[in-house]
């Protein structure tokens, strides 16, 4: 029972990750119809952000995590937008698609060219104690990224549902044109979406590159699962990208443990095949009607 929780307990700060970028892939989808398939690489780039901020500058740990933050801001966010899916988009799905996947590649071997391909060590966020709870061997690390994963997209729900930007973000996303006649700037709601989900990128990353250390190509694994996890959950719900990010968290782990760890990268891709045949809208998704 010990070793099940603590199973659990890993499994949940391990997917409440993989939520963070999720969200990012519903958050795009709902406000632009994009599917950031670089979206893997926005949470692998912050972290170097981070440690060119302390090695090469000399600044201090939390003023290199706030320079990451304005720079993702103004390159995952407003260059990204601008740059790579505002022209893109007119021609079709299908081009931006090919467009992200093109800029995650550039990202990767950037990185890789910049810095190295060897892994660099990151400092750690939380204290590295661990407490010993019901027979379980809990750290601090696991308890602090599920709590602040949980509070950033705690806070954003809130975001999105209580103020007036979050309810004409909502709005522009449902019907951009509806929103705009009633008054709603629909271009700078998109522009707050992109922002928010380079700022999620960001959070991830921080809090994920301790574990598995900085490497240009953390980005890979990352994408794929958050991916797996926004469609398992319901592409269109952020509540359900949270759950389908923990889901494969926690099966992830069960699965390393009780399965074999060699087939554990296996399990979110059958996950996501029993989920695509029996629900294909998602676990919390809602079917999208669509005129042809």
């Amino acid at each position: 029972m010990a070793e099940l929780l603590q199973i659990l307990i890993s499994g949940l700060a391990a997917g409440s990750i993989y939520a963070l970028a999720a969200v990012g892939f519903t958050l795009l989808w709902q406000a632009s119809q994009t599917i950031n398939f670089a979206q893997g690489e926005f949470v692998m780039l912050p972290a170097f952000f981070v440690l060119i901020g302390m090695t090469m500058l000399g600044l201090p740990m939390w003023t290199s995590v706030i320079l990451a933050l304005v720079l993702s801001l103004l390159i995952l966010g407003v260059a990204f937008k601008r740059l790579i899916v505002e022209p893109m988009l007119p021609h079709g799905t299908l081009p931006l698609v090919i467009a992200t996947i093109a800029l995650g590649l550039l990202m990767k071997e950037s990185v890789k060219e910049f810095y190295g391909a060897t892994a660099q060590p990151f400092p750690a966020i939380f204290p590295q104690d661990v407490y010993h709870i019901a027979g379980a061997s809990v750290s601090v690390q696991d308890i602090g990224n599920l709590v602040v994963s949980m509070l950033a997209i705690g806070g954003l729900q809130l975001f999105l549902s209580r103020t007036r930007t979050g309810r004409c973000m909502q709005a522009s996303a449902q019907n951009p044109a509806v929103a705009e006649i009633l008054g709603v700037n629909v271009k700078r709601m998109v522009l707050y979406t992109f922002l928010i989900n380079a700022t999620l990128a960001t959070i991830a990353s921080v809090l994920i590159s301790p574990i598995y250390l900085a490497k240009f190509s953390n980005g890979e694994t990352l994408g794929l699962v958050a991916f797996i996890a926004a469609i398992v959950g319901g592409f269109n719900q952020i509540r359900g990208a949270l759950v389908g990010g923990l889901l494969i968290g926690v099966i992830d782990n069960l699965s390393a443990v009780y399965i074999s760890a060699q087939y554990r990268s296996a399990m979110p891709l059958i996950l996501l095949i029993v989920i695509i045949l029996l629900r294909p809208q998602g676990l919390l998704g809602t079917p999208e009607g669509r005129t042809v």
